[in-house]
């Protein structure tokens, strides 16, 4: 089993605007191994991970709140949200390439893409690169569906939330079939780059 959780309520300073977006959320899965077909089984098809540490680690942090005269000793998540915009801009797309690449699946072939809700607008900028390293101008309209205008960045929570939404069918326009490839990834705090594609 794995499970991710996140109450970031605890930490949230209501006086920084960067903060405003994140929220408390938890997802769980379980997972076996089986024996399938390589080319028609479901199942995990490929992975790719990328790490950033030196500056990047930075990029999320504790600090004190921007209330005026504040207590200095009570810290709360900061972060610098441009920075982490450029990072995920920069290398998210090309990790979520080399994911699929591996898989041997094309990108015509790949159905959704479930995206960490950090950030709408740099979701929609990510796939939109993605889709231009295969020279592919248009995005497909139902590849990547949100939530995050709903239920907000909870952090870990956010991927395993909206692949719940979709195959549980609140996600209109979006469902899953047998046999659809997809892809799950993610980028935080680190910076760390996490992507997955699957058949189903």
């Amino acid at each position: 089993m794995i499970i991710g959780t996140e109450t970031l309520s605890r930490v949230v300073d209501v006086y920084d605007r960067d903060s405003m977006i994140f929220s408390d959320g938890a997802g769980a899965c379980v997972l076996e191994y089986q024996e399938v077909d390589e080319a028609t089984g479901p199942g995990i098809l490929s992975a790719s991970v990328a790490s950033h540490c030196t500056d990047e680690a930075y990029y999320l942090y504790l600090g004190k709140s921007n209330f005026p005269g504040s207590d200095p000793r009570v810290r709360y998540i900061k972060m610098k949200g441009r920075k982490v915009y450029e990072y995920a801009m920069q290398h998210v797309p090309q990790a979520m390439k080399d994911c699929l690449d591996k898989s041997g699946v094309g990108i015509d072939a790949l159905k959704k893409v479930f995206i960490h809700q950090a950030n709408e607008k740099m979701d929609e900028g990510i796939i939109k690169r993605m889709f231009r390293l295969y020279d592919k101008k248009e995005v497909p309209a139902s590849i990547m569906p949100m939530n995050i205008h709903l239920l907000g960045n909870s952090s870990v929570a956010t991927v395993p939330t909206l692949y719940h939404s979709v195959v549980s069918g609140a996600q209109e326009g979006h469902s899953l079939h047998s046999g659809d490839v997809v892809m799950f990834a993610s980028v935080g705090a680190g910076m760390n780059i996490n992507a997955v594609s699957y058949r189903f």
